[in-house]
């Protein structure tokens, strides 16, 4: 039978729901951002967003693809070594974009861990949480759920701590 989490540490793991709830939403905002991204840069459209620079405030520079790549390695970036050349000059939000998710799924990861690592979960539960980051969309439906699952676990078990603790009185005296 798994251990169940200890009625002193609810407190810091509703901490940890709020803290996993709001990297879940950054994370999963992120990550389509970047799938945007990739899209726009390695489908037949090859440009990129960029700030400033010649273009103007915010503007499209083209993506050209370098001399090494075939044609079918303009669809499936990284197949070969096909480098893409970017053509814009100011701020790359495309590459910002990238890095911002990359270091923020670490963040995320942690939350992942403090909240199973509270609530006592199997290493698979884990695995799925991390999976969240990775797969657009899955950590809307994570978030949710987990919520959902917490809040109801941390009631069932207050009500039932409650119930324990208070003195039952005889129906036959209740009445008097």
């Amino acid at each position: 039978m798994p251990r169940a989490p200890k009625l002193a540490s609810f407190p810091a793991i509703r901490g940890a729901l709020t803290f996993y709830q709001i990297c879940s939403i950054i994370t999963g905002v992120g990550l389509l951002l970047l799938v945007a991204e990739m899209i726009l840069k390695y489908t037949p459209l090859h440009i990129e967003l960029f700030a400033g620079g010649s273009g103007g405030f915010l503007w499209f520079a083209p993506v050209i693809a370098g001399a090494d790549c075939l044609w079918w390695s303009l669809f499936l970036p990284a197949t070969n070594g096909c480098e893409m050349i970017s053509t814009g000059d100011g701020f790359n939000i495309s590459l910002f974009i990238l890095v911002a998710h990359g270091w923020f799924y670490v963040v995320y990861l942690f939350a992942c861990f403090r909240i199973w690592s509270l609530m006592r979960w199997p290493f698979l539960r884990f695995i799925t949480l991390a999976l969240g980051g990775v797969v657009p969309l899955l950590s809307f439906f994570m978030e949710a759920r987990v919520a959902r699952e917490v809040r109801r676990y941390l009631a069932e078990r207050e009500a039932a701590a409650a119930a324990s603790d208070s003195p039952t009185v005889p129906a036959s005296e209740g009445t008097r």
